[in-house]
């Protein structure tokens, strides 16, 4: 029984997986422009101001294009920020211009990286709930995801308490 739980498990999740990449080719075909994969977050405690957006976006044209804002009704403001480290302190940074994605290339926004920030937060992100993302971009269309939150087991969180915004 354990191992059909298992096959179920792993079943559910492939098919998770690949939901994102068929919403994508939903908004211009197997190969269009723009192509996002594994949009996910993580959950906020009550009382938490922002949250983060992960997800892979990949470009299938011949240019650059370049992600420039994002929105979703869930905060009142989202930003592209990147992680760097500045001597022995890592901070988070606005990126300025937009987020580059070369021709051809994919980009990951990933814990310790490129991610966006949903800031002004009007209620906590909580598990199972869907949060709806608008994503702009320089040279393409704009393109609707939707954030599956995943639960907060450690293995991808990251605190942003520390870090100077």
């Amino acid at each position: 029984m354990k191992r059909l739980n298992s096959l179920a498990c792993a079943f559910a999740l492939a098919c998770a997986a690949l939901a994102p990449i068929a919403f994508a080719a939903d908004h211009g075909g197997e190969q269009g422009p723009v192509g996002i994969a594994d949009p996910w977050t993580r959950p906020t405690p009550p009382g938490t101001p922002m949250g983060v957006g992960y997800m892979e976006i990949s470009n299938h044209t011949d240019e650059e294009i370049r992600l420039v804002g994002a929105e979703t009704p869930k905060a009142g403001h989202v930003s592209i920020h990147e992680t760097v480290m500045d001597g022995d302190i890592m901070r988070m940074q606005s990126v300025k211009g937009g987020l580059a994605i070369p021709a051809g290339e994919t980009v990951k926004l990933e814990p310790m990286s490129y991610h966006l920030m949903l800031e002004q937060l009007k209620s906590p992100i909580t598990e199972g709930e869907p949060v709806p993302v608008t994503l702009e971009f320089e040279g393409a269309d704009s393109v609707d995801v939707e954030l599956r939150v995943q639960s907060m087991d450690g293995s991808k969180q990251m605190d942003h308490s520390s870090m100077e915004h």
